[in-house]
């Protein structure tokens, strides 16, 4: 089914995938997506042909996110993807040279070369090879501004009537844009209309997570989708790749000077903007799954909300990557929380992998199998 199908699709239920950003934290993501695709291919009697493009219509990704989701998309198989990140994760984070190190650590024509190899260095965003639509979030540096672009066909600046229609744009370098993460990676500079935009991590935007801005760009009429909403018309599955409070009770108000400010209030404004957008999924979707948000709202599950109808059917796959949310999964004592919450963490891969499969445990099938046919 190309992508104008899915856009077009007459029946639903509709189903969506976000993926959350972490870098080589998307092992994590990957043994929950393994598990996933595992299930569906038991329930349906399918083999090994069958992916999760054939069962999600619109998948998006930040930042690693961006790399799965567009594998996903090209109808890559789960286990495929996981042996790329597997054979390719240390080489894309290779060192930059000493006097580079100052604006990022590591080089990107690894990492370039590699989403080359893989999505093709022709691929534009509007190819028949992607069999979902796709959503990748990157940020505009030069204009200041988020930008959450998708393939759908309808939308605005999709038009191939238009010059510098974003369809045309290559592939592999809208993903390497959403993967460019300051003080990791340089900018990604993209040629558009004639004129040059310098582009970062989508890490940097409200949708580090962007499970419910996919919901929006899936209905809202701006869009030109504007599918049809309900808890058991649509169904939004989301997927992070641990969540990493820098929980200091030691700390004190002198210890918090400009170098302080400067290194952790990033990654504070990153928790705080995933948090939310797992909130309000649970809040205008039927929450199934999920962790607590906190002692005060707990997880929300089936949790009435403003509205008298949920508007999706909701799961958010994830854990705090602590001694205690480590603990809570069960069978990772030997792990230490330390060395699998940096975003380049490679020489972890493995314990990453096993977290993974721990979170993978609390699929069921019964969730996705519901949204197989019309209601």
């Amino acid at each position: 089914m190309s992508i104008y199908d899915k856009a077009n699709k007459k029946a639903g239920p509709y189903k969506l995938l976000a993926l959350d950003g972490g870098g080589i934290r998307g092992l994590i993501t990957l043994a929950v997506l393994a598990e996933i695709e595992a299930s569906l291919r038991e329930a349906l009697g399918r083999d090994e042909s069958f992916v999760l493009a054939d069962y999600f219509d619109y998948i998006a990704g930040t930042s690693t996110g961006a790399i799965i989701a567009t594998a996903l998309s090209l109808g890559m198989s789960v286990a495929d993807i996981q042996k790329f990140y597997r054979e390719t994760g240390e080489k894309m984070f290779a060192k930059a040279f000493i006097l580079r190190r100052l604006r990022y650590r590591y080089e990107d024509e690894n990492l370039s070369s590699e989403l080359k190899n893989v999505f093709g260095e022709d691929t534009t965003f509007g190819s028949e090879r992607l069999k979902t639509l796709l959503m990748l979030v990157m940020r505009n540096a030069t204009t200041d501004s988020p930008w959450p672009l998708s393939n759908n066909p309808h939308a605005k600046y999709n038009d191939p009537k238009r010059p510098s229609s974003n369809l045309q744009l290559p592939l592999w370098q809208l993903v390497r844009a959403s993967t460019a993460a300051p003080v990791f990676f340089p900018p990604e500079v993209i040629q558009l209309a004639g004129k040059e935009f310098i582009f970062v991590d989508g890490g940097v935007t409200p949708y580090n997570n962007p499970a419910f801005q996919l919901f929006l760009m899936a209905t809202l009429e701006p869009y030109q989708l504007m599918w049809p909403s309900g808890e058991n018309k649509m169904l939004l599955v989301s997927v992070g790749t641990g969540i990493t409070p820098n929980v200091n009770p030691e700390l004190k108000a002198s210890s918090m000077h400009l170098a302080y400010n400067a290194e952790t209030i990033p990654l504070a404004l990153m928790l705080a903007t995933q948090y939310e957008q797992d909130f309000l999924c649970r809040i205008f979707g039927k929450c199934l799954l999920g962790d607590a948000l906190d002692r005060e709202v707990g997880d929300l599950l089936e949790t009435k909300g403003p509205m008298e109808s949920k508007l999706f059917t909701y799961m958010r796959y994830n854990t705090e990557l602590t001694r205690e949310g480590l603990d809570k999964l069960g069978g990772l004592d030997d792990i230490r929380p330390e060395h699998v919450q940096s975003m380049d963490s490679v020489e972890h891969m493995a314990e990453l992998e096993r977290i993974g499969q721990a979170i993978a445990k609390k699929v069921k099938r019964e969730h996705f199998i519901s949204f197989l046919h019309s209601p």
